[in-house]
């Protein structure tokens, strides 16, 4: 196992210095700011941060009454923390330019992020309208982890936590999977460099890796970390104690969530249409699969677990929003929730007190997301795209493995 690490954390490093270098693309026919596309991202940066508070009310209906101000506080404290965070350094370690493993400093306190468009990132918006779109991002992420430890960690810890995480971990990781830019050689010729998953050929839409599977699986290390509730008995749950926030905050998450997938076309075209569609239908299946197996299974079917059902078909979604045929969101939608569904059966045989089922959820249902992305993808919906192993590339399956592991 330490030798496993060990090669790992060298592969990283290794990475960290060497970028993934190929000519730069055609420039595009058009570089001036598009006021409808503009609006799409202004548009679809507000539905993400409504996701915030939503998710707030909704983790607070699932608590026990005396934690339920607290719980929805600790979104709220997320987003000031992660703002502060990407403006100082966040945004730039993410996205800007640097090498296949690691960003720099160059955008730092977003010096050179104004109005004009960045070409590599969304060549009809301006850029401050990008940076300020992956910042709702960049805030949600660690929010969705608070669900994992509600109930027993302090404020204080939480905002270090948030601080700390941001940056190591999910500015890494959105580096890897997102960034892009172009640099001119002393040669007077043009790179183009991407981070590496970027690079190796990895797909995510928009965050199934790089938010729900490092939260999912975040919030179970975190858990394992601060240890178990007071009280707490894995075979006896305590019941939610407002339904009415979980079913109002499932509601503005499902409302955000579709600029939260949409947006991340970057323009009001083709592919943010399918990915609104797919994220709604998506949703509902997954709302229903639920729903259903509750009646099997409890045979009560119960709003909560409705709620908690359209929640992870948004999830499954999210990777493969803007790459798929309307079609394929239903299967995604059916068999994530069936498969998160039974997965979160074995909770209580699990050492870790995952308060509110975050690595279920999130971490399992991106797991599934970013794997059926593989097989469904399709250049059809999306020429940026590529497409997966029932398109007759099957080795985009072998990347989005690479991706999840790592």
């Amino acid at each position: 196992m330490f030798r496993l690490k060990t090669a790992l954390f060298g592969l990283l490093l290794l990475l960290g210095f060497v970028s993934a270098q190929i000519p730069c693309p055609a420039p595009a026919d058009y570089t001036s700011i598009d006021e409808g596309d503009t609006s799409w991202m202004l548009a679809s940066s507000a539905l993400v941060l409504l996701m915030t508070p939503g998710l707030g009310f909704f983790y607070g209906g699932l608590v026990r009454d005396k934690n339920v101000v607290n719980t929805i506080m600790l979104s709220y404290v997320a987003m000031a923390a992660v703002i502060i965070q990407w403006v100082f350094v966040g945004y730039s370690f993410a996205f800007g330019p640097g090498t296949a493993g690691f960003g720099s400093f160059r955008w730092g306190g977003l010096k050179d992020v104004g109005i004009d468009p960045n070409p590599d990132y969304g060549a009809t918006v301006p850029h401050i309208s990008f940076m300020n779109f992956q910042m709702m991002f960049a805030i949600i992420t660690p929010a969705l982890i608070s669900g994992g430890i509600v109930e027993r960690m302090k404020f204080s810890s939480f905002i270090i936590f948030v601080f700390l995480w941001s940056t190591i971990c999910y500015d890494l990781l959105a580096h890897w999977m997102w960034s892009a830019w172009s640099q001119i050689n002393d040669d007077g010729s043009c790179t183009y460099r991407m981070g590496w998953l970027r690079a190796m050929g990895a797909i995510d839409f928009a965050g199934g890796t790089v938010i729900h599977i490092s939260s999912g699986f975040s919030a179970l290390v975190a858990a394992a970390f601060v240890g178990k509730r007071k009280g707490f008995d894995p075979k006896e749950p305590h019941p939610a104690y407002n339904v009415p926030f979980v079913m109002l905050g499932a509601a503005l998450l499902w409302f955000g969530w579709l600029g939260f997938n949409g947006g991340s076309a970057v323009a009001a075209n083709g592919p943010a249409a399918i990915a609104v569609a797919n994220s709604s239908i998506a949703a509902g299946a997954a709302f229903f699969t639920w729903l259903m197996l509750d009646a099997a299974v409890k045979k009560t079917p119960s709003a909560v677990g409705a709620c908690s059902g359209a929640v992870v078909g948004l999830v499954v979604i999210t990777p493969a929003s803007g790459f798929i045929v309307p079609g394929y969101a239903i299967i995604l939608g059916c068999v994530g929730a069936a498969i998160v569904y039974f997965a979160a059966k074995l909770k209580k045989y699990m050492p870790f007190d995952d308060s509110l089922d975050v690595f279920f959820v999130h971490g399992i249902g991106g797991v599934v997301g970013a794997f059926m992305t593989g097989l469904f993808a399709t250049t059809d919906v999306n020429p940026y795209g590529s497409n997966g192993a029932f398109y007759g590339n099957p080795i985009l399956l072998g990347y989005q493995v690479l991706a999840i592991v790592m």
